[in-house]
């Protein structure tokens, strides 16, 4: 888990209240049901990015309040974006279209401000094209990416850890049952 080393509880309790009214909403809970990157669910990578996006705004000055809020939502698809699906131009690719899905979602449950919704339909530039409106937006690409690598290998580093025990389990076998 990300936050295993939280340094500030303030911090950490008051990002909490920020966010509430969002990571305790039912559609909101559901994007535990779809996994975003490798073994880490949408919820979850939703989290750490709102997260480390609030530490960075208010360590800057910037608006942390709608920028964490804002993470909280920026992947609030509720879809299975890795089962193949019948795609009829480039912008139905999920890298594209996703964003547009997630603020739609969004605003059928919040009331987002200018900032917000920026950061939310914008949060995968370059590919969205149009530049972002605010820096806080930049800072949730920022985290959203940093989030997506940490992630791809924590599972990679799992999967190697598993493979090697497979290994020396299987090496262990072969001793024991030669001895015998």
């Amino acid at each position: 888990m990300f936050f295993k080393k939280i340094k500030n509880e303030e911090n950490y309790i008051e990002f909490k209240n920020i966010i509430n009214d969002i990571r305790f909403n039912e559609k909101v809970r559901e994007m535990n049901n779809y996994m975003q990157h490798s073994a880490t669910s949408c919820y979850s990578h939703c989290l750490h990015v709102a997260y480390y996006t609030y530490l960075m705004c208010k360590k800057l000055n910037l608006d942390y309040v709608s920028a964490a809020r804002a993470a909280m939502l920026h992947d609030f698809f509720l879809y299975d974006w890795h089962e193949p699906r019948h795609i009829k131009s480039l912008k139905e690719l999920h890298a594209f279209s996703h964003p547009k899905i997630a603020l739609k979602n969004a605003l059928q449950f919040f009331d987002l401000n200018a900032m917000e919704q920026d950061i939310i339909v914008k949060h995968m530039w370059p590919l969205t094209i149009k530049l972002p409106k605010y820096k806080e937006t930049y800072i949730v690409t920022l985290a959203d990416k940093y989030c997506a690598t940490v992630e791809f290998f924590k599972y990679l580093t799992a999967r190697y850890r598993l493979r090697m025990i497979y290994r020396y389990a299987y090496i262990f076998l072969t001793i024991i049952l030669v001895r015998f």
